[in-house]
């Protein structure tokens, strides 16, 4: 098996990281529109637009590319994951598409966050290896 090269590591690792940020971003975007002018709770908007604000803490690290961010935030998503699916499943017809989207967009920041720790480990190894080898 042949290693890729150093460029389309990067590649690869940039990729996740651009899908986790639009994610992340969509998130927040649909969160505020959900609760403010799609469908909220109370008519006017509802006090629950402030769930997003937990979401705009990562999006600095996220942006940095710093590894810390990435892992946690893979973790934090699920409670957003679980707030969708509660919703998609009980709300009525509106808040429950809205609920569904939000599902995905989690999905896809898991997944983005997950791949992304996962080939920056791989490539950190490859590289270890590498000057290792050419030390010798």
């Amino acid at each position: 098996m042949s290693a890729a090269s150093p460029d389309s590591r990067s590649s690869s690792v940039d990729w996740t990281r651009r899908i986790a940020v639009g994610s992340l971003l969509a998130l927040i975007v649909l969160g505020l529109a959900w609760e403010l002018f799609l469908a909220p709770l109370r008519p006017g908007g509802s006090w629950l637009a402030l769930k997003v604000l937990p979401l705009t803490l990562p999006l600095a690290g996220l942006l940095k590319n710093r590894m810390y961010t990435y892992r946690w935030m893979s973790l934090v998503i699920w409670l957003y994951f679980t707030e969708g699916v509660v919703r998609a499943w009980s709300d009525p017809a509106p808040s429950s598409w809205l609920a569904l989207a939000e599902v995905a967009l989690c999905l896809s920041l898991f997944a983005a966050c997950a791949m992304h720790v996962r080939l920056r480990f791989r490539n950190a190894r490859a590289a270890q290896a590498a000057a290792a080898s050419s030390g010798s």
